[in-house]
């Protein structure tokens, strides 16, 4: 049995998800998602996805790119996943390589990968030459079952829109984004400046869900915002949730998680998942308050690219 690496086509966007599901059932995506990613990616971001086969049949996947809304440059990425019952054929070892390759090729200096901490995983990862760096964690709450805090009453002045209200005109949403963006632990920082490619990458996604994000206002003013997207089926995933920096200490990223939760609730979701970088305390306390216990943990991990003296790394 041979293992290839190749190129991903439109026929595959259900099983990349059906392999991506399997080995890590707490991202919420979807085929269609998938394809627009491809589509909708700008050209700085030199994106690529990858697919493993192996007699026909995907095994395995990669996305690969550059971080190009960073303002370090050369940061590439590359997050390879290897459905669990076909571990240990090779691969997720020709999925890095061929990603590594292509992002030397491209002029990246360093590639950063998420990887579960595991031992297995993590050995993976430093017999290849990667660093540990960041941990983050993926949340659970059970929206079937559990019990979702009470709307709060409102105070003079606030109001709770949704993502949908702003169809006509997002830009304050954008606006606010990039600000709660630019705040965000992270050691690939990212800095949302292109209106246009936030609509056509965040905005214009297909998995987000205007009608069950939520947005906070005050006097007039955008405040925070929960974005929330789905699969269309049972899952609901926040994608972000943040609070501009003038409106910071009121508990306004709380009021409106709170509301796009009951939101999906009452849309017959019943399994909301979040991620929160394990460093961000007030996020992780909200998040815990809600009833979110963590289900899983990543550590980003960083290999160098390019040697002292700009001698490239021999892949």
């Amino acid at each position: 049995m041979t293992v290839k690496v190749r190129d991903l086509l439109p026929a595959d966007a259900e099983d990349f998800v059906r392999v991506r599901r399997a080995a890590l059932p707490y991202m919420v995506t979807t085929a269609e998602q998938v394809v627009r990613d491809l589509a909708d990616a700008p050209p700085d971001r030199r994106y690529r996805l990858l697919v493993a086969e192996e007699d026909g049949e995907v095994i395995g996947t990669a996305q690969v790119g550059v971080a190009h809304e960073s303002p370090v440059p050369g940061q590439g990425f590359c997050t390879p996943y290897t459905h669990p019952d076909h571990r240990g054929r090779g691969a997720g070892s020709l999925l890095v390589r061929t990603a590594e390759e292509y992002l030397a090729g491209v002029g990246a200096t360093s590639v950063y990968t998420w990887v579960l901490d595991e031992p297995a995983n993590r050995a993976f990862a430093a017999k290849r030459g990667y660093e540990p760096r960041r941990r983050a964690h993926f949340l659970r709450l059970d929206l079937a079952h559990g019990t979702l805090p009470p709307l709060p009453d409102l105070p003079a002045g606030v109001e709770l829109r949704t993502g949908a209200d702003f169809a006509g005109d997002p830009r304050p949403l954008f606006r606010a984004d990039a600000e709660a963006t630019a705040d965000e632990p992270s050691d690939v920082p990212a800095e949302l400046s292109d209106y246009e490619d936030w609509l056509a990458t965040t905005w214009h996604r297909p998995s987000l869900d205007h009608g069950l994000t939520s947005v906070v206002v005050v006097d007039g003013e955008v405040a925070a915002f929960s974005a929330a997207q789905t699969d269309g089926e049972s899952r609901y995933g926040t994608a972000m949730t943040g609070t501009r920096r003038a409106y910071r200490g009121r508990g306004l990223a709380k009021l409106a998680k709170t509301d796009s939760l009951h939101r999906a609730r009452a849309a017959g979701y019943t399994d909301a998942y979040t991620g929160n970088d394990a460093g961000n305390a007030p996020m992780l306390a909200i998040n815990t308050w809600f009833g979110y216990t963590v289900c899983a943990t990543e550590v980003r991990h960083v290999r160098p690219l390019v040697r002292p003296g700009n001698t490239p790394t021999v892949l």
